[in-house]
């Protein structure tokens, strides 16, 4: 799958996915769960109980593509409910595919008045 991952927009499934889904699956949580477009050129991830295997799913215009990792040893840093996912920009989305928990990164505070 070649994709500029700095002109789409990356959307996760928080929690756990079934993995046994393929394309057509995978478009239908998009759709009821995420609310979302399958077929907006964005991509869609997702990742299994375990965190070790994650698959994207990504319309082209012409048909859907289906990519999927799965890692030997690790796991993936996966968000467990909504309020921790939230678009991904694509330099997220390499620090995901390496490892790098950003999910737990410091959050910017905001101030109303100093105390």
């Amino acid at each position: 799958m070649i994709v500029d991952l700095s002109k789409v927009k990356i959307f996760l499934r928080p929690g756990i996915t079934d993995m046994r889904k393929a394309v057509n699956g995978l478009s239908v949580i998009v759709q009821e769960n995420m609310k979302q477009d399958p077929f907006s050129g964005s991509v869609y991830l997702f990742c299994n109980r375990e965190r070790k295997l994650l698959k994207a799913v990504y319309w082209d215009k012409s048909g859907f593509w289906l990519s999927q990792k799965r890692l030997e040893k690790d796991k993936f840093p996966w968000p467990q409910d909504a309020s921790e996912a939230k678009e991904l920009t694509g330099d997220q989305l390499q620090m995901l595919l390496i490892g790098i928990d950003f999910f737990k990164a410091h959050k910017e505070l905001f101030y109303k008045k100093i105390a």
